[in-house]
């Protein structure tokens, strides 16, 4: 574990460290967006300008943006590449049968696994500061970064590149991060449930003009006021793989079907449901 930790740190705090690299000139960067995929209760989003809008599910919001949620709000926001959502946009004509479609009359969407997932919990702002996709000719390298204004959030950010950055802006601080399932509050209390490259580093600005830095690693919970990241306590475990479980957006869309003279005729039906969990 030791070990583990030593080749680890360096590589997570130079996520932090290098936020001012540029990726460069000659990859194609590309902006990415924010795209919306649920909204429950009251939420609003500003595009830098002032103006808060209220917030609906397949909104696509660009670099710059903020998003704010009251007291019953919680909103789902997918970071990377725009997802084609079923709810807001047509289906092609050409349609995949799913293998127990007699039965079942379902096909199902889900978008894409190597993209990007922010939850905001209840009065939460935040900004997305800088969403960024370039091709390097060999892999696709991204760049996130996340101001935390208030409240928390759950993420679900995938296993990066090398040379990609997700960072979250705190406060007082910031945290790096690396294929990994976290909750981070703006007080910089921090929990990993799982992770598959390392966990998360968090560099917070004490009151006594200190700078630690922290490793959170899977299975660990960190509150800054003691400065030793715990495990995880059960409870608080099966909260967590439940949230997670629900940011796997699932939609789905039903066809019906008509059997005549042993031919099957199919037509889809418009009307999208989702189906993921939302009362998480």
């Amino acid at each position: 574990m030791k070990i583990f930790q030593k080749m680890l740190v360096p590589a997570l705090c130079g996520v932090i460290l290098g936020m001012a690299i540029t990726v460069s000139a000659g990859n194609d960067i590309q902006p990415g967006w924010g795209t919306v995929v649920r909204v429950e209760g009251q939420a609003s989003y500003t595009l830098g300008d002032g103006n808060w809008h209220a917030l609906v599910a397949g909104k696509y919001l660009p670099p710059g943006s903020q998003i704010n949620t009251k007291q019953d709000g919680v909103v789902d926001v997918v970071l990377g590449k725009a997802v084609e959502m079923p709810l807001g946009k047509g289906q092609p004509n050409r349609i995949s049968l799913a293998s127990d479609s007699p039965v079942r009359g379902w096909i199902s969407y889900k978008p894409s696994a190597e993209q990007n997932t922010i939850r905001l919990t209840p009065n939460t702002t935040l900004g997305l500061d800088k969403i960024t996709i370039s091709d390097t000719g060999v892999d696709a390298v991204s760049d996130t970064e996340l101001d935390l204004k208030q409240g928390k959030i759950f993420g679900s950010v995938k296993k990066l590149t090398g040379a990609s950055k997700f960072t979250v802006k705190l406060p007082n601080g910031i945290a790096g991060v690396r294929g990994t399932l976290f909750s981070l509050s703006v007080d910089g209390v921090t929990a990993v449930l799982e992770s598959h490259g390392g966990g998360l580093v968090l560099s917070l600005t004490m009151p006594d003009g200190s700078t630690p830095v922290y490793l959170i690693g899977p299975g660990q919970l960190l509150d800054p006021a003691t400065g030793q990241p715990v495990p995880i306590t059960p409870e608080l475990g099966r909260l967590l793989n439940d949230i997670f479980i629900a940011l796997r957006t699932i939609y789905m869309e039903v066809v019906n079907y008509n059997f005549n003279n042993g031919q099957t005729f199919f037509e889809l039906d418009r009307t999208q449901i989702p189906v993921s969990p939302t009362k998480i």
